[in-house]
């Protein structure tokens, strides 16, 4: 049998243990490839259409019909929006290890389309909902959902924050295993044409959708969100046939809590110098070839870092211990996918600081721009949601420049089949993010002034577009970066669970969000006496604009801690190829070689 896939291997580009819809091995030309990709594509399209318009508008929702104060409404689209990417390892774990990233998304696309229903029922229905009161007059006292009312909104959002969570990472990750990890190049521009299509849903989500919230009522906003999310599952299941689907194994966490426990168990064993090296009276050999218990079919070579992990693949043979139990000795692959997850950990917290900023970029921003001249003709106003849409029209047409000039150019400069390394393109996103922080507080040092000296004075709203444009600059670099550094740092088996991480990064920098806001509120009304920089319901009474300073210098800051990681991390030279792109890694080439080395 194992000549039989030889054989086809030689003939067409092999598939490696890959299966369809119906578990049966995939054939080359017929699964996988672009093709496939596409409907994977069109679920991101809409699924992110369907959830931006939601996300990015709920502020305004919360506010004036559920009656929160400002801060408590912030704090609640940054808790919604941090659960939604927490929830995504919750999707990478249950992929990877159970169901498949294909079974895993039409489970939770359903679950996430129903909060969306729901969601659209409680705006529709006046009973469900506290009475109309307007927020922004001083003179008025709102009453504030509770009871049943604060349930059913609770209850719908954190449907759609389970659905979209447990979806986002397996979207990503089943498109890109439409493709084989050493075609680099054609993972870059997956990487790129996913980007785009986000940028699309999120575009449409901020202007049509936003427009029919704010025009048609949300109740018909939200149904028409999930009219979208519908629409993306149809995408989904209409590939169907035509995809490449990863087999299970259990677990993700078994193999990784091994390497720990042997570790942790030989800790007092000495790491030989070469992988046959003797101690006393026993033979010490480090364990390199993949097991049953290793996940796919391939291994990493080792690595220097981390030594005292390596402990966990040090063969003791004499004769009271021929077999090791899995939990005493693992493989060296199983020890440096270890290794590389610990290694990722300071890039993935880096960019936690770069979603603090869209934090504020979709509640304060908002909020601010509420507070501005929002006509731009006499009869037509736009809604200040809508501001988060200037960044993707730019993008929808500087991504596809982005891939079709910026990278060829510099591909012949670099060597590398994506342009520049997964690392440079982070790093570059992450220093631009300053700037749009320095932006908005300027900005907002202006417009407070104005509003001050004469509230009546007209202050356009496009005076905040700058922040958003320079974020949306930074985000093609940071998000596209640092998913493609993710999935080509993954051994087969934890693709789904590795991408989740890097939505794990906005979960944190949402949640880090609301933690700086009741900080700094408590910080600065400690010191003046008065609510603090963010107590007020008002603005103008805020200093938003101080709020916004303290964030450059965290993130000016936080790019220097990025330099350092970056340069301290190293690529696993089995997921490395000539030019620095990702390849197939082989299985080890001492195996039969050297009788120290277990072969079998």
């Amino acid at each position: 049998m194992v000549n039989n896939k030889k054989e086809i291997c030689k003939e067409e580009p092999c598939v490696d243990d890959y299966v369809d819809w119906r578990d049966r091995p995939c054939k080359p030309g017929k699964h996988g490839g672009m093709h496939a990709a596409l409907a994977i594509l069109g679920l991101q399209a809409f699924e992110m259409m369907a959830i931006a318009a939601v996300g990015n508008n709920l502020i305004t929702y919360v506010f004036n019909e559920m009656h929160f104060p400002l801060s408590k409404s912030a704090n609640v689209v940054t808790n919604f929006v941090g659960t939604v990417f927490l929830l995504s390892l919750l999707g990478g774990f249950l992929s990877d290890s159970y169901l498949g990233s294909y079974r895993t998304m039409l489970l939770f696309g359903f679950i996430e389309l129903s909060g969306f229903i729901l969601l659209s029922i409680q705006a529709h229905l006046p009973q469900m909902r506290p009475p109309t009161c307007n927020m922004m007059s001083s003179a008025s006292k709102c009453e504030e959902a509770r009871g049943l009312k604060e349930f059913i909104f609770f209850l719908a959002v954190y449907l759609v924050a389970l659905g979209s969570g447990c979806l986002k990472p397996n979207i990503i990750s089943l498109g890109a295993d439409q493709f084989r990890k050493k075609d680099s190049k054609k993972l870059s521009t997956y990487f790129n044409c996913a980007y785009f299509a986000f940028c699309i849903g999120e575009l449409i989500a901020l202007t049509i959708l936003v427009w029919v919230q704010t025009h048609s009522g949300m109740d018909i906003g939200f149904g028409v969100s999930a009219a979208a999310m519908a629409v993306g599952l149809i995408c989904l299941l209409c590939g169907t046939p035509l995809y490449r689907n990863k087999p299970t194994h259990g677990s993700i966490f078994t193999p990784i809590a091994q390497v720990f426990v042997a570790a942790i168990t030989k800790r007092k064993q000495v790491c030989p110098s070469n992988s046959g090296m003797p101690h006393g009276s026993k033979r010490f050999v480090l364990h390199h070839n993949v097991s049953i218990e290793s996940r796919g079919d391939s291994s990493l070579l080792h690595t220097d870092k981390f030594r005292f992990l390596d402990k966990a693949c040090i063969k003791i043979q004499d004769d009271n211990r021929s077999n090791e139990s899995p939990w005493r000795l693992c493989t060296m692959s199983q020890v440096e996918q270890v290794k590389i997850i610990i290694s990722v950990i300071p890039i993935f917290a880096c960019t936690i600081i770069f979603n603090t900023i869209l934090a504020q970029l979709q509640t304060f921003s908002v909020q601010q721009g509420s507070t501005m001249n929002t006509k731009l003709t006499s009869n037509f106003q736009i809604p200040p949601a809508s501001l988060q849409a200037i960044p993707y029209v730019m993008l929808v047409f500087l991504v596809p420049l982005y891939e079709t000039t910026f990278v060829p150019i510099v591909r012949k400069i670099t060597g590398r089949d994506s342009g520049i390394s997964p690392l440079q393109r982070v790093g570059v996103g992450l220093f631009i993010a300053t700037f749009s922080m320095v932006s908005a507080a300027i900005v907002e040092n202006k417009r407070r002034m104005i509003s001050l000296r004469d509230p009546k004075e007209s202050f356009s709203i496009f005076w905040i577009a700058p922040q958003f444009l320079i974020f949306g600059v930074s985000e093609m670099f940071t998000a596209v970066g640092l998913i493609e550094f993710f999935y080509k740092q993954s051994l087969e088996g934890m693709e789904s669970f590795l991408t989740a991480m890097t939505y794990c990064s906005y979960s944190f920098g949402f949640y880090l969000s609301s933690l700086l806001v009741s900080l700094v509120n408590k910080i600065t009304s400690s010191q003046s006496g008065q609510r603090g920089w963010l107590g007020d319901n008002d603005l103008n009474n805020d200093r938003l604009d101080l709020f916004y300073w303290m964030l450059a210098g965290l993130s000016f800051v936080n790019f220097f801690n990025y330099l350092f990681w970056s340069r301290w991390y190293s690529y696993n030279p089995s997921l490395m190829g000539p030019q620095g792109g990702p390849i197939q890694p082989k299985r080890s080439r001492s195996s039969g070689n050297n009788d120290d080395i277990e072969t079998g």
